[in-house]
């Protein structure tokens, strides 16, 4: 992990794919993204290699808890403070905050954050990702002078981030034309129903029910003003990206553009949010309950929603204005102020030649 900013922050995942090399590229991603949010963090990664869909509740909690017997010795409140990943959760985090509680003799919920709210996790942190991008998509608008009635939107992914949004961008007055999950999605141009087809994914299994029925692949290509991917990394390439015809990209998703279909998109005047600030929303709540933890106060939700937007419309407005004065894309701009803020804090105690004096 990295901790030239603060203690490590970063999920843990557990994933029969999981490896070194990975953890440590991703470790390095949430350094990146910590540092774009400005928060007070390094970027850290853990996981573990299972298949947790072919393991009991509780194989689950032994797996967490022999996990975390593990790596007790180097997380701590102001050391590592991991978090909730792919195929782990707010169970699986409070097993984890119990097993270190047990091991150093006292109870430490600021150990580990995305927990249940009972064991000291924070209100709006359920949300957090989405409402994060949302809020950026708010500045956006502000920006460009988008009507958000007629502003359409397309959402590639329909997990918890893809609900979530949809459902803050329909209650804002934006129009969601269109939504896929894995088994296929809808499309009509007049709007969907946001509310009924949350209600119809979560009961039925799937995307279904209004408009046009169309695949994932139809969603890229249709003629949109925003296309949100939610679900996976690598789901806009060299292979689809010349049928993208959405005049903005908000990467809800953790590497939804592979670098080619990026620069490509970029080079037709497509503007892409990155996910390293897109999604950033997620590790910013994470942060609010690691504060409230260690302070012993909790938040109102208002109280957090306020504090969400005011970090998201910042953060972006640096990130574009940079883009704009140096005529690079967000994405660039996003790791150039990253990497900048970086190396402030390494040279804060002086540089080479500080010393060669």
């Amino acid at each position: 992990y990295a901790d030239t900013r603060g203690p490590a922050k970063g999920g843990i995942r557990f994933h029969p794919d999981v490896s070194r090399a990975e953890v440590m590229a991703l470790a390095f991603w949430m350094t990146i993204k910590c540092a774009v949010a400005n928060l007070p963090y390094g970027g850290g990664k853990g996981g573990v290699i299972c298949n947790p869909k072919e393991l009991s509740h509780a194989e689950m909690e032994r797996i967490s808890r022999g996990f975390m017997r593990s790596i007790a010795h180097v997380v701590g409140i102001d050391v590592d403070v991991p978090a909730p990943d792919v195929y782990t959760n707010a169970t699986v985090m409070a097993w984890m905050m119990e097993e270190y509680s047990s091991i150093v003799g006292h109870r430490e919920p600021g150990v580990i954050t995305g927990k249940p709210i009972a064991l000291g996790g924070s209100l709006g942190r359920n949300d957090a990702t989405a409402r994060g991008g949302f809020y950026q998509i708010e500045e956006l608008a502000e920006i460009k002078s988008l009507d958000r009635a007629k502003t359409t939107i397309a959402i590639h992914g329909f997990g918890n981030a893809g609900q979530y949004f949809a459902h803050l961008a329909a209650d804002a007055g934006y129009k969601v034309v269109a939504a896929c999950d894995s088994r296929g999605g809808v499309y009509d141009e007049n709007g969907l129903d946001v509310a009924t087809l949350i209600e119809t994914k979560n009961s039925k299994g799937r995307v279904q029910g209004q408009g046009k029925e169309i695949s994932g692949d139809d969603l890229l290509h249709l003629d949109v003003d925003l296309l949100v991917p939610a679900a996976l990394e690598n789901t806009i390439t060299m292979d689809n990206q010349e049928g993208v015809k959405a005049k903005y990209i908000l990467e809800l998703a953790n590497g939804p553009l592979t670098n080619d279909a990026d620069d490509a998109l970029a080079d037709r005047g497509v503007v892409a949010i990155p996910d390293i600030l897109a999604n950033a929303g997620g590790v910013t709540v994470s942060y609010y309950e690691w504060t409230q933890n260690k302070t012993g106060f909790y938040w109102e939700l208002e109280d957090v929603h306020q504090k969400l937007r005011t970090k998201m419309a910042k953060e972006f407005r640096a990130v574009w204005d940079l883009g704009e004065q140096k005529s690079i894309t967000l994405r660039t701009a996003a790791y150039a102020i990253a990497l900048d803020r970086l190396a402030e804090a390494h040279e804060a105690t002086g540089t080479a030649d500080d010393f060669a004096r």
